[in-house]
């Protein structure tokens, strides 16, 4: 058997002398404990030494991605295919599968070949004669340096870079943004509050402030550039009558200078939002189609990268972002969420609240294929992503039109519905419950109810007859079933026999 094993200065060729040991997988690793174990093992045959840092980073380039470099057939085709009988020992399996497929040789990749390759590495300054260690060590750090280089250059990762850095730095700009200009509202509302309430637009809030600085100065100067007539004369009125604190010169330098801040905070946000439109529509043109800017860098964003984003499913799109409500909800087993990020887009946010997760769920789908075409596909048009928003919004149309529109079936027909009659039921006043007295308000004089007493007979109570049980249990069983009658018939009956007997047998006694 052939062993091929790479290393930094060039390949290496080693022919197995005992292959009874490579059965012992567990125990190979002591034929390897001592240079002179491991020349019992495996012997050096053929080294092909790379020129230069040019060339060894040719032949790693090529094996990372699977191919067979210009060296390493060289070596192949003079040292392996004299002895095509012998099997050749690689430590990639598809490395293995490419040779097999060109060069027509037998490959063996299997944990016996690894504890091999393990095994020769630890060895390789006594196996591999004529390098010095020095020049090894060199070769492997400049390897190392130059592929990394090269990994770098040509990483197709590299463009998501830029939008995820643009992504997080506009949602940090944001955040900075409102805490500057609240703080100047509350800063300067302590001087001027009325004009906080009158400005709504924290631009032109920012802008005017700057431009009014102390209050006094609001009578002379002109405020046309950012704010409407009426609102520009609300704001001369409350100068007027305003209740504010009076303030010094150092105090409005500092609001101006925070102000300042704010606008070209808000300039510099405007400008970087536009490049990550142009970002975003050259690199993921039918994502963006299908859930805007904003929605497909952070979902970009909180993948990694496009690429990584074209791996997971539509599922996984669909709830991506909602990782804590998801695993909060497996937890106490109820219901899993139904949107992540892509809550926020505009197709899910003009639906109605119960159609919501419906469009989310399709959205997702749709967006899962459109990231897989931007990712992978040849084409940058966003062809695709036009046609699937379009489908999306006529499915939100007939969601939203509450099942008028039948869906299976004809699909065009038009559901039967019953017309609407409108039944108005008049009802007349009852005025008998106004009243809560009783009628018979007089009270009777206590001559009259003696008269009544004796007038009224009374009535004396006769004993009622017992009725015999027999009779009765009779009567109430006739209520229910007939067949239950017959036998307490017969019950009855045998009893009085017994009783006229016992009456015979005392006369005649």
């Amino acid at each position: 058997m052939l062993v091929l094993f790479e290393t930094a200065a060039g390949y290496a060729i080693f022919k197995v002398l005992d292959e009874s040991k490579l059965q012992e997988v567990d125990s190979l690793w002591k034929e390897f404990e001592t240079p002179d174990k491991a020349n019992k093992i495996v012997k050096l045959k053929h080294f092909e030494k790379f020129q230069d840092t040019t060339e060894a980073l040719a032949a790693a380039t090529a094996l990372t991605e699977g191919k067979i470099g210009k060296s390493l057939k060289k070596v192949l085709k003079k040292v392996v295919a004299k002895e095509a009988h012998e099997q050749l020992a690689i430590s990639d399996a598809k490395l293995g599968g490419v040779i097999k497929d060109k060069l027509n040789l037998s490959c063996v990749h299997s944990p016996a070949v690894a504890e091999l390759m393990r095994g020769i590495r630890t060895q390789m300054e006594s196996l591999i004669t004529g390098l010095p260690p020095r020049e090894i060590s060199a070769m492997s750090l400049g390897l190392a340096h130059s592929l990394s280089r090269y990994k770098l250059k040509f990483s197709p990762d590299k463009v998501d870079t830029m939008i995820v850095q643009a992504i997080s730095l506009l949602d940090e700009l944001d955040k900075e943004l409102n805490n500057y200009i609240m703080r100047c509202r509350e800063w300067y509302g302590w001087h001027f509050p009325e004009v906080g309430k009158i400005i709504t637009d924290n631009l032109a809030y920012c802008k005017s402030v700057r431009k009014i600085g102390a209050r006094t100065n609001v009578a002379t100067t002109d405020l046309s550039e950012y704010l409407t007539e009426e609102v520009e004369a609300e704001v001369k009125l409350a100068a007027e009558i305003s209740m504010g604190t009076e303030v010094s010169e150092e105090d409005i330098d500092n609001i101006m200078h925070l102000c300042d801040q704010v606008i070209e905070i808000t300039e510099y946000r405007t400008q970087l939002y536009d490049y990550l439109k142009n970002r975003m529509m050259a690199i993921a043109p039918n994502l963006t189609v299908m859930v805007g800017e904003l929605v497909g860098a952070r979902l970009i964003s909180h993948a990694g990268s496009l690429l990584n984003l074209a791996k997971h499913p539509a599922s996984t799109v669909q709830i991506l972002g909602a990782e804590k409500a998801l695993f909060r909800a497996l937890k106490t087993r109820r219901d899993t969420p139904k949107y992540g990020l892509i809550y926020h887009a505009s197709l899910v946010g003009q639906t109605s609240a119960k159609n919501k997760g419906k469009i989310s769920r399709m959205l997702a789908a749709k967006a899962s294929l459109a990231i897989r075409y931007d990712a992978l596909g040849e084409d940058t048009n966003a062809e695709m992503g036009v046609e699937n928003r379009a489908k999306l919004e006529v499915r939100l149309r007939h969601l939203e039109e509450k099942g008028i529109r039948r869906i299976s079936g004809t699909g065009k027909a038009m559901a039967k519905a019953d017309k609407y009659q409108h039944k108005s039921d008049v009802k007349v006043y009852d005025p008998s419950g106004d009243s809560t007295l009783p009628t018979t308000s007089k009270k009777r004089k206590f001559e009259e109810v003696e008269e009544e007493e004796e007038a009224t007979p009374v009535a004396v109570k006769t004993k009622k007859p017992k009725k015999e049980p027999v009779e009765a249990s009779l009567v109430l069983v006739c209520l229910y079933k007939k067949i239950i009658i017959f036998v307490l018939i017969q019950s009855t009956e045998k009893k009085k026999k017994k009783k006229k007997k016992k009456v015979k047998e005392e006369e005649g006694e």
